[in-house]
Formats: C-alpha cells, structure tokens, sequence
C-alpha cells in the first residue's frame, strides 16, 4: 500500500508494452552521440497536457547504475541545473518507496514550482519499473510561491539490451513516460520542449558517466542510491496476471470519476508519457525575447495565470 501501488505498476507496463489504449505517438527526435541515443514522441490527449515517450540507449551501462543515477536526489542536484531543492519526506524499508519534496527553478517569467512526489520501483528480473508520480500530501502546506504541480508523473522502463557497437547486452535501455501540468498554457510549454529537449537530454550522458567513475571510486551510496536498490521483485507472468484481475476495477473507478470536471482528472486508463523530464527543458536560454513576446501576445486572451 502507499501512494505508489501495484495499479501504477500495471499503467507503466502497459505504457511499455504499448497497451495502454491511448492515441498514437508521432515522432519528433532522433539524436546519438557515440555512447548515446535518442528518439522522442508526443501525443495531445482529448484532455489534459502534452504526453511524451522517450527510448535512452546508452552504451557500456548497467541497468543498476541507470536506475540508481535517475533516483539519486542528491546527484541529481550536481547536473540537473532546474532542481535547487530536494528532500526526503518519508520512505518505507520494506518495499523502497519514498515520498520526496522538490523545488525547480522555472524561467524568469514565472515563478518556481515545487513538487511531492511518490516513487517506488518493482523488479521483473532486471526490467526495472521505476513509477515517480505527484501525490497528495496534507502534511505539506501550500504556499503562493513556489507554485505547487499535482498532475504529475514521470515513469521508466529499465533494462539491458544489445550494444550497437558488437550485440552484447552492455547497453541500457530507459523508456520513458511524462507529463505534467505546471499551470503554463500547453502551447508554450510544448514550444519550450521542442526547442530545449535536445540541450537538456545531452546532459543525462556526461552525467550518467560522471556518477559511474564515482561509484568505481567507492564513495559511499546516498540514501536515495540505498533506497533504489530495495525493489519489490515480480515475473512477468505477475504482470500479466495483474492486468487480468484489475481490468475490472479500472473500468468501475472510470465510471465513478467520468462525472468530475473534465481537464482535472487524469484521462481514462491514466494516457500519459514523456520524452524528458519537461521542466528540465525550460530554460532561460530556450525561448528568445522575440518568440516570449510572440507567444504571449498569442495567448494573452487564454485568461490563464502563469
């Protein structure tokens, strides 16, 4: 039980295997570098934010070291340059879940937001699901500033597969799901991922090979890289026998929640993704005065509140 529970598990699956039910994905990046790749997809939900999907290749990787670079808060401080804030607010021995509070630097035109934030990872034999999701949290009060994100969720695939330099499993593949909404109009916010994904995604690499020589070197794990490595274990024939045994559930929760206001609720079977953690993307540097003035004389009508 907790905040993260076997039903977020199951969506995940389903995003990975493409099961989920929502509408297709169009492509908008390809990129490599020699010891990394990346494609990225987008799809507009009938309701509710921008959804991305990416597929990170990187070379001479362990899933392990992946998963514990993308968990570890205290790392992530070092090059992620839009979090300044990161705790921890509770965490579970047992199962490795936590529930951690963070703040991100946003662009000069409006304020930074803050985020609470469930996670937990299950582990299918080396295929690491890792579910990071906003979650409710009475215990934290809310302010006017920082502007609190509740839809919120970022979710990886991990898992080893063939090199392209010689088909051996020493590569690590992370498929990725996001969206959120930061209470920026979804144009804008699109326009600054499409013009900032790649800029923020070439950082994941040198990142990713900084952490790995630090941990050859024997620094000691921080407690985020502990709790990653506390994994509820699962099969595969598991998933598929929780998808059989849920599907009515979710079909009667559907029915409870379709009279609520729409564009409050997450979409039917929870239709989300993400190519890139998308606050990551918004940079001073993205937009340039010329495209924030065009784009808000565009959208100045929309009545919405940055």
């Amino acid at each position: 039980s907790g905040p993260v529970t076997e039903r977020d598990l199951l969506h995940l699956w389903k995003l990975v295997e493409e099961k989920d039910g929502g509408p297709a994905w169009v492509q908008m990046m390809d990129r490599s570098t020699p010891t990394m790749s990346y494609q990225a997809w987008r799809r507009d939900p009938e309701s509710g934010p921008p959804q991305y999907r990416s597929r990170t290749v990187f070379e001479d990787a362990s899933p392990e070291l992946v998963r514990d670079f993308f968990w570890d808060d205290e790392y992530r401080l070092k090059w992620d340059d839009m979090l300044i804030y990161a705790s921890t607010l509770e965490e579970c021995d047992l199962t490795g879940a936590m529930m951690v509070h963070w703040v991100r630097k946003f662009p000069f035109f409006c304020s930074d937001r803050e985020y609470v934030i469930g996670r937990r990872i299950w582990d299918a034999g080396q295929v690491y699901y890792c579910v990071t999701k906003g979650v409710p949290c009475p215990s934290m009060p809310r302010h006017n500033k920082p502007k609190r994100v509740d839809l919120y969720y970022s979710s990886w695939c991990i898992r080893a597969v063939k090199s392209r330099k010689d088909g051996q499993l020493t590569s690590c593949e992370v498929l990725l799901f996001h969206h959120e909404d930061m209470g920026i109009p979804w144009e804008i916010a699109k326009l600054g991922v499409r013009q900032g994904m790649w800029g923020a995604v070439k950082k994941f690499d040198p990142g990713l090979r900084t952490y790995q020589k630090e941990r050859d070197s024997g620094v000691p794990l921080s407690r985020c890289a502990c709790a990653a490595k506390i994994n509820t274990k699962i099969t595969a024939d598991y998933l598929s026998s929780l998808e059989n045994t849920t599907s009515d559930l979710l079909e009667t929760e559907n029915q409870d929640t379709s009279d609520k206001p729409a564009g409050r609720n997450i979409p039917k079977l929870l239709i989300v993704g993400g190519a890139i953690a998308l606050a990551c993307t918004l940079d001073q540097g993205l937009l340039t005065k010329a495209v924030i003035f065009g784009v808000a004389r565009r959208f100045a009508k929309m009545g919405r509140r940055l």
